[in-house]
């Protein structure tokens, strides 16, 4: 009998899964210790998903960008080199190419 499979990270409260969204979106900027979500970016930082700077504002790391794409953004990890480039419109499509008429 196999044992149950465990989730393995530590739940990210809403609260604190809003704080990491809102730091994502800060960008290079970060996030300053003294907003209202300065105590999530505190538990955030302590599961290694965000760093203090030197002038106390907090940044993202690679474990919380990771974090936010599959957790809270729900987007896949890439899993290595892109197979090509993205595909364009089907041609045709309101989406595709101007004809010379149009320009």
């Amino acid at each position: 009998m196999m044992a149950p499979i465990m989730w393995d990270e530590p739940y990210l409260e809403t609260c604190c899964r809003s704080a990491l969204h809102r730091l994502v979106l800060s960008g290079a900027v970060g996030r300053p210790p003294d907003l209202k979500d300065g105590p999530c970016l505190l538990r955030l930082a302590g599961m290694g998903l965000a760093r203090t700077r030197t002038n106390g504002r907090f940044e993202l790391t690679a474990r919380g960008a990771a974090r936010h794409a599959s957790e809270v953004a729900r987007r896949p990890q890439p899993q290595g080199p892109p197979a090509g480039p993205p595909a364009g419109p089907p041609s045709g499509s309101a989406l595709g190419p101007l004809s010379s008429a149009a320009r």
